[in-house]
């Protein structure tokens, strides 16, 4: 079944969300097993690591706070994301998949979040006006389960009304919230390609 599209609002943000700001999770807790030995969030590109990169994208929005879930090889993400202003939560069930990260992050989020971006942090590309153009289309109306998009492509980041937050912990195996979107989602069209552009092996990274 085939989603319906719809293009974010205006450039300009939307005055403060008077319900609270929009935190943010970046699941970045997976083995990425396809990459090979190397810890694939930990490799550069440019000279940043793949991790520090998509945190970022969501840092330069106004999204706050912002929580790493993290698992695989803990200690050295933490030691990557060490400079930024991130909390940590770990996954020790991250071998389950990704479902276990989302559950573990919604739970880490503050009580009254009226909503929460998610992002993944394998996902280096995803321009930072990406992260903005959801918030806008979430605070215009424009859905409550919303997916960036990339010439109608499903993508990510991702954002869910709380009023999905049950459904989303109630996930399981490694399918993170395609569910949730499957039934209520919309695409936000981006035209960004870093949307659909994720690393999984060596080859992905630039040159």
């Amino acid at each position: 079944m085939s989603l319906p599209v719809v293009s974010p609002p205006a450039e300009d943000d939307p005055p403060e969300d008077d319900d609270g700001p929009i935190p943010g999770l970046v699941l970045a807790a997976g083995e990425g097993t396809r990459f090979g030995q190397e810890n694939k969030l930990l490799a550069p590109v440019g000279r940043k690591p793949v991790v520090v990169r998509a945190v970022r994208t969501v840092l330069d929005s106004r999204i706050r706070p912002v929580t790493v879930v993290v698992g695989h090889e803990a200690d050295r993400v933490r030691e990557a994301l060490s400079d930024l202003p991130v909390r940590t939560v770990e996954n020790p069930r991250y071998r389950e998949g990704q479902a276990t990260s989302v559950e573990v992050g919604i739970g880490a989020l503050p009580e009254d979040a009226p909503a929460v971006l998610i992002a993944l942090g394998d996902m280096p590309f995803v321009d930072p006006g990406t992260v903005s153009a959801l918030r806008r289309a979430y605070r215009a109306g424009g859905g409550t389960a919303l997916a960036a998009a990339a010439d109608g492509r499903r993508g990510n980041p991702v954002l869910f009304d709380r009023q999905h937050f049950d459904a989303l912990v109630g996930l399981e195996g490694d399918v993170g919230g395609r569910g949730v979107l499957r039934e209520e989602g919309v695409l936000v069209e981006t035209g960004d390609p870093g949307v659909i552009r994720d690393v999984d092996r060596p080859a992905d990274l630039p040159d």
